[in-house]
């Protein structure tokens, strides 16, 4: 089946589906699914606005809302993982996964569905070392700290994960597992992403519990975001159990803007006489149903039961038996039941409400999973729990204090960075430093007016993006650190990777430009028309003084100016 793969798509929902139909159209195919791996903002109304961790200036409504009231329906199946920037109070009454409108469904915490019988697996949020061994005790109205904390995976979720033992086929993160940057064109990486170089070299770039599931699911496909970049990677891992040793192709896509590559369609074997609906996997809900009593609201820290003396139990892996017990529980029909309904109102532009306060109720979909298969929601637990630090929240604060004001650590950087060194003395670690930022964008501004021009289709082996997170940094802990095994060869020069086979993935099928396909490997690089909702490109800045021209990342996301089209 052909599945389209999506990096950020930070609410475009309008422009990814018109980029699907395109290539549709002109190729003469037809998408069976899309796949978005974060950021996915589904913002239904202003209050949900205030519960993303990002600074006020930077919130607009973008067009979820649309699907979510029922104005449009998504033309494809959609699944979908959170990211960094997201409306929490919204996922979160939804942790085991459900719809979040029709045709489009969140893969919860962490999750495993199955579609026409490929296993489609997900982890939302991204890493972050402090926050990992704790519980998802937050609630909403968030203070600065759990806005952001909330976003955060914990190590419960990849001890769920982490009992599966059948094949998975796709795996989807936010952030990328820590070390695949070895097995893929690192010297091309580092040319685009010049600040990731100390992390690259120091081994700290990346999630460590990624790694972790890289390690142990060894799935045929794994999908990424978060950088900004579109980069491949191929990682043969070590046999085990006597049997074939796995491959896994890794993809990391850029975000929804244009000339950027931001979606690729891939060709994915499906297993004939299966289900043309989505469908629960018997093997994830027979763990979570083991693993329930495990989970509890709380911000201390947790850690999971270990073959050591001091557990009476610690496989949590799933039986024949307790398989059985689920599909009894279902009634015989995997089939995820179309139960959509909405929890708050959806946003209507002709009657705005800027000063909405955010909601938050429980959602019928986990109700309904919760008492068919004996779960807990967390989400009420937490919420009886009182476990929130504050009650100013994000909805009392300040532009100004958003802006200045964090609890995160270093290996979280935002994307969208302020300069606030005149106006406060406190460090925010969501900040990219502007120096940083500037030499970036000058660099890779003067390399695309020498490589490319604004027409140019950017070919299967470059990548994509001049904007990036990152998620880690050198000061992360290192001590527990997963050691991927060594790449098959490492990079010498800046010259692709010939020891290693070529991912088998399609070109870049949106990278929006107007140039002429070009053929590599057999594929045809699509092409996509601009935008059409209203974007003013404009030429590349001029500067006029030695001082630098700042622009803030992903800017042009949260402004009616596309700065990010100029550049390209």
């Amino acid at each position: 089946m052909k599945v389209a793969v999506e990096g950020c798509c930070h609410g475009e929902l309008d422009k990814i589906y018109e980029s699907i139909s395109y290539l549709e159209n002109k190729e003469g195919v037809k998408v069976d699914l899309l796949l978005c791996c974060g950021d996915f903002q589904a913002v239904r109304n202003e209050g949900d606005m205030k519960c993303m961790a990002v600074p006020a200036k930077y919130r607009q409504m973008q067009t979820f809302y649309k699907y979510y009231s029922g104005e449009k329906k998504a033309p494809v199946l959609t699944i979908f993982i959170g990211g960094n920037h997201e409306a929490s109070n919204h996922l979160q009454e939804l942790p085991y996964g459900g719809w979040v409108a029709p045709n489009i469904y969140y893969l919860g915490y962490a999750g495993v569905v199955r579609f026409r019988g490929v296993r489609i697996g997900g982890l939302s949020g991204i890493f972050k070392s402090h926050d990992y061994k704790k519980g998802h005790f937050e609630f909403p109205p968030y203070s600065q700290e759990t806005l952001r904390s909330v976003y955060h995976i914990r190590n419960i979720d990849i001890f769920k994960l982490k009992q599966l033992k059948m094949p998975i086929d796709v795996f989807m993160t936010h952030d990328w597992p820590r070390g695949i940057y070895h097995y893929g064109n690192t010297n091309q990486l580092l040319r685009k992403k010049k600040f990731l170089r100390q992390e690259v070299e120091s081994g700290t770039l990346g999630s460590p519990a990624a790694a972790e599931l890289l390690d142990h699911l060894q799935p045929s496909y794994w999908f990424s975001a978060h950088l900004h970049v579109k980069f491949a990677a191929l990682m043969q891992h070590e046999a085990k159990n006597n049997s074939a040793a796995k491959i896994t192709k890794f993809l990391s896509l850029d975000k929804c803007l244009p000339h950027r590559d931001f979606l690729q369609i891939v060709e994915v074997a499906d297993r004939p006489g299966s289900s043309e609906h989505l469908e629960y996997d018997p093997e994830w809900l027979a763990i979570l149903k083991a693993t329930d009593r495990l989970q509890k609201p709380s911000h201390n820290f947790w850690n999971p039961p270990q073959d050591n003396g001091l557990h009476t139990r610690w496989d949590f892996s799933a039986s024949e038996e307790a398989m059985m017990e689920v599909v009894r529980d279902l009634s015989g029909d995997l089939c995820i039941p179309e139960n959509f309904s909405l929890t708050v109102p959806a946003y209507d532009p002709s009657r705005p409400q800027p000063n909405a306060h955010p909601a938050y109720s429980t959602n019928p979909q986990t109700t309904e999973v919760c008492a068919t298969l004996g779960l807990t929601d967390i989400y009420i637990l937490a919420g009886q729990n009182g476990q929130t630090y504050g009650e100013e929240g994000a909805t009392g604060a300040t532009e100004e204090e958003e802006d200045e004001d964090s609890t995160g650590s270093v290996d979280e950087p935002s994307e969208y960075p302020t300069d606030t060194s005149g106006l406060s003395s406190s460090y925010n670690p969501d900040e990219i430093t502007i120096e940083d930022e500037w030499e970036e964008e000058e660099d890779e501004g003067v390399g695309c007016a020498e490589e490319k021009g604004t027409d140019a289709v950017v070919p299967e082996g470059q990548m994509g993006g001049q904007d990036s997170d990152r998620d880690s940094s050198p000061q992360r802990e290192t001590a527990n650190r997963l050691i991927l095994p060594p790449p098959c060869a490492a990079p010498e020069t800046e010259a692709p990777l010939h020891s290693l086979r070529p991912l088998s993935l399609p070109p870049p099928s949106a990278s929006l430009s107007q140039g002429s396909s070009e053929e590599e490997g057999g594929f045809t690089s699509a092409r996509v028309p601009k935008r059409t909702s209203g974007e003013t490109a404009q030429g590349p800045a001029s500067h006029t003084g030695s001082t630098p021209q700042i622009k803030r990342r992903n800017q042009s996301i949260y402004t009616a100016v596309d700065d990010d089209e100029s550049e390209d």
